[in-house]
């Protein structure tokens, strides 16, 4: 113990209080992965503790000396002196005097030849050679806590400090804590591996550790509520000890944690007191000033501040770990977002007209430094809607609403874009948001109103342009004249319009495109993926579906980085559906899961996903058979945000019609069929209104009622393989088979069938063929129907026929016996099971190789692999597609269209 007139160079006496080790607070949550660092740590050298205020340095330390004073033992070092720094220890004289006042506190003997500084404001040097040299006669190494060193900011403190600790051989062992690093050279201690250092990452509270601490405070929160509470305080020691002392008093405490509010009025005295009072003034400033960014720049602060020495003072802040780091590798800085908001507030309550001010600044300051994204919240939020407008326009930015990682962001941003602002920008950029928002009638209603004359520049013409043709690759040109505009040549199936429509054109768009250089079009990929996909959409919608699926896998290698991943996940959901209603259910199936994955691995937003993957998934499901995993599929669709694109509408309606046909609820099926645009938000589509008619025909033939399925069919705009087909299938009901032949025979001579139309066509002309009793002529178009659907293995069709099929296979046992799995249910045996996940492009290779009966070692020498890597890629691809064997790998992926 201290003698009570021991005195301070100074004359004062020394004060007792700074040598006590602090007590833990109550609820004081025990860290042992922070006490056993501490442990190694103070078996070498120096360890050092820094962190901002409030970070648990002091606690971490106090409480790593407590436990081992409950466990009555020594820490392995030796005894422990603790010294708490304070302002008024700066002086060297005065500081040495406190550091041997710690030592005869703790009761660590000192020889009484080591003497006393006689001045405060220097240290005789022999004083710190013989300390030194008492240290290194002691019994056992002793552990010297320097808490809140950074109060002795004196260099030659530091350096006395490096001299004792360097001479003292083994038996000093320093712990130096304080929010910046001390003026050791740390550089020499890291190289020797002779320092242990715990930062604020390591200090910061993990999610468990903040569950811990609310059940301290007597709390019990969700799980989600103690992981929003950890990231919003970024595991802040004092915010959480807070944000728990304020949840004891609030009416609802889990509504506290998930309140970003309740979180910053909570900590906000003490950031303000502890943080931004501690500054000079003019850091002060710069604080509020530069609280409206989510990142620093030291130019962009001086922009805000009027100064020119942000940079030195942001850097004295990031070390001084004053709630502000630097971002990486880079000039950039971000602020704790709880301080960040309550310096927000601050200026809020201090001049709001400021903050308006400090915003337009940054935005162009922002724009100027091509951190597009940024400069449009900042033009936003200072109400500056046509600057941010002509921002997103003139950049050619425009795509960014409907594709890339700030594509959410951006839509949520200018939701709130007023409605009465003139001039094409603003009716560009909320014509793009109701695109985004899929609601394609308003975007057309937007851009109709606001049209882009020739002689306007040449960005607001192209995003014109370029909305349009999305607008309208919804629903299809206004007229089969136009459908030429999308490419493939001209005519098409529909054949409803008198070639007066008005719509962008494909080409219109391409010719814009081609008038940027090379360089801007390759800095905006987003507007190549774009165009491919409002063309090939286009397509689809025109009823062009062969071209229209060569045009979705065309837009594939445009769409592969960052900025076009939504564009690829809408291309992919859009290709696997067309695939599978065309009867292509193995392509189908890969592209489906690759849109799945998409979406997962990229994090597509949920509001920007579609049930296409799911319907894919459905249609291939009920096409084998499998009425459960159809249903599954459909259900999972059906939960996906509504979609507002009238084919993806009618597919699902069809779909629900179809399974409710598989299980003999014809009334439901035709339910399911009816009204499916009654809610308006999208315009008539001609592919869409052929799709639900031949579907509400073929409900009423289940149903027996031939006039109504000739009636349904009457509806459905133009024509097209699919409404052949259904008007052949209805004249065979009603008995009359050389009409329904005469309808079929051309669809064999021009270009081929898809699948799905091949297989249905076959079948008709097989029943007609039974019906005039020509069995060999039954057989021969049953056996072509069977092996179209094999490779796909398609029941559906099959399982659709009457009790004619039965009769024909009875009298031909040779193609019941040829094709198996007609009559045998969709397993995993036999492959009909959906891909559990998708094959890389380099398992695909090995396979094609495998598919030609090379060995493993030629597949290694022709892929200039390793023997060992292709066994582990075969591996994989029989896992994948649950097989045993190379041979029925190869017959399984042949069978869902892999090979």
């Amino acid at each position: 113990m201290a003698d009570d007139d021991e005195l301070s160079p100074s004359g004062d006496p020394l004060l007792a209080a700074k040598f006590a080790v602090p007590p833990v607070p109550p609820a004081f949550v025990a860290r042992k992965r922070l006490t056993d660092r501490l442990t190694q740590g103070t078996r070498g050298p120096l360890t050092v503790i820094t962190g901002p205020a409030g970070a648990g340095k002091t606690t971490l330390a106090a409480s790593w000396l407590h436990q081992s004073r409950r466990q009555r033992a020594q820490p392995p070092a030796g005894p422990v002196v603790w010294l708490t720094v304070e302002r008024d220890d700066s002086a060297p004289g005065v500081f040495w005097a406190y550091v041997l006042g710690a030592f005869r506190y703790h009761r660590v003997p000192l020889p009484e030849g080591v003497g006393s500084p006689s001045r405060p404001d220097s240290v005789d040097h022999a004083l710190i050679v013989r300390l030194a040299s008492a240290l290194t006669r002691l019994d056992r190494p002793v552990v010297l806590v320097l808490d809140g060193f950074e109060q002795a900011a004196d260099r030659d403190v530091a350096a006395d400090l490096d001299f004792l600790l360097t001479h003292s051989g083994t038996s000093l062992r320093l712990v130096l804590t304080g929010r910046v690093d001390p003026p050791l050279p740390l550089h020499r201690y890291r190289t020797e591996a002779r320092s242990c250092e715990i930062r604020r990452s390591e200090l910061a509270f993990t999610a468990r550790e903040t569950g811990r601490l609310l059940q301290g405070h007597g709390l019990t929160a969700s799980p989600e509520s103690v992981a929003v509470l950890t990231e919003r305080t970024e595991g802040w020691a004092a915010g959480l000890r807070l944000c728990a002392l304020a949840m004891q008093q609030a009416e609802d405490g889990e509504d506290f944690a998930r309140s970003f509010a309740a979180s910053q009025h909570a900590v906000a005295d003490y950031l303000m007191a502890e943080v931004l009072d501690a500054q000079p003034p003019g850091t002060q400033e710069l604080l509020i000033r530069t609280s409206i960014l989510t990142h620093i720049h030291p130019e962009l602060a001086d922009a805000l501040t009027g100064r020119d020495d942000a940079g030195r003072t942001l850097g004295r802040l990031a070390a001084g770990n004053a709630f502000l780091e630097p971002v990486g590798d880079t000039s950039w800085y971000r602020s704790h977002p709880l301080f960040a908001e309550v310096l927000r507030a601050h200026l809020r309550s201090r001049s709001p007209v400021l903050g308006t001010e400090l915003h337009r600044t940054a935005a162009h300051w922002l724009a100027g430094h091509d951190r597009l994204t940024d400069a449009l919240g900042h033009a936003v939020a200072a109400d500056d809607w046509a600057y941010a407008t002509a921002l997103l326009v003139d950049r050619l930015a425009i795509g960014r609403l409907l594709t890339g990682p700030d594509s959410h962001g951006l839509q949520q941003l200018f939701s709130a874009l007023p409605a009465d602002l003139p001039g094409a920008a603003p009716a560009l950029v909320a014509a793009a948001v109701a695109l985004a928002g899929r609601d394609t009638k308003e975007s057309r209603r937007l851009l109709e109103a606001s049209p882009v004359g020739g002689d306007a520049a040449l960005e607001p013409r192209l995003a014109h342009a370029l909305l349009r043709l999305l607008s309208d690759a919804a629903t299809g040109p206004d007229s089969d004249g136009d459908a030429a505009q999308y490419g493939g040549g001209g005519g098409g199936d529909d054949s409803d319009g008198d070639g007066d429509g008005d719509g962008a054109s494909a080409d219109d768009v391409r010719t814009l495109m081609e008038q940027l250089p090379l360089a801007r079009r390759e800095e905006h990929p987003e507007i190549e993926a774009l165009y491919r996909y409002g063309r090939a959409q286009a397509l689809l919608a025109t009823g062009r579906r062969a071209e229209a699926r060569d045009a979705f896998a065309a837009a594939l290698p445009a769409a592969t980085d960052e900025r076009t991943r939504t564009v690829r996940y809408h291309c992919l959901g859009a290709l696997a559906l067309t695939e599978a209603v065309d009867g292509l259910p193995g392509a189908a199936e890969a592209h489906a899961r690759e849109g799945l994955d998409t979406a997962e691995q990229h994090g597509i937003a949920v509001a920007g996903r579609t049930g296409l993957c799911q319907l894919a998934l459905a249609t291939v499901a009920l096409d084998r058979g499998d009425l459960q995993g159809a249903a599954r599929h459909l259900d999972a669709a059906d939960a996906c945000p509504p979609a507002l694109d009238p084919l993806a509408t009618a597919e699902a309606a069809v779909l629900h019609a179809r399974l409710d046909l598989a299980h003999g609820r014809t009334s439901a099926a035709l339910t399911a069929l009816t009204g499916f645009d009654d809610n308006g938000t999208h315009d008539p589509c001609a592919e869409a209104e052929r799709r639900t008619a031949t579907a509400r025909s073929a409900v009423h033939l289940a149903r027996g009622d031939t006039r109504a399925a000739r009636t349904a069919l009457r509806a459905a705009p133009g024509s097209g393989p699919a409404c052949t087909v259904a008007a052949a299938a209805v004249q065979l009901a009603a008995g009359d088979p050389e009409r329904a032949r005469r309808l079929l025979a051309p669809l064999g001579e021009g270009a081929p069938l898809c699948p799905a139309d091949e297989i249905r066509r076959a079948l008709l002309l097989a029943q007609a063929a039974v019906g005039e009793e020509d069995t060999p002529a039954a057989v021969a178009f049953l056996d072509q129907a069977l092996r179209a659907a094999r490779p796909g293995l398609l029941r559906a069709p099959f399982d659709e026929c009457g009790p004619w099929l039965r009769h024909l296979l009875a009298r031909a046992p040779e193609l019941a016996a040829t094709h198996p799995w007609l009559t045998k249910r969709p397993t995993a045996d036999d492959g009909c099971a959906p891909l559990i996940e998708r094959l890389s492009a380099r398992e695909c290779d090995v396979l094609r190789c495998a598919a030609q009966l090379m060995s493993t070692q030629e597949i290694a020498a022709e892929m200039f692999l390793s023997v060992n890597t292709v066994k582990t890629h075969l591996k994989s691809v029989y896992r994948k597609l649950s097989v045993s064997h190379r041979g029925e790998a190869v017959r399984r992926a042949r069978e869902a269209g892999l090979l």
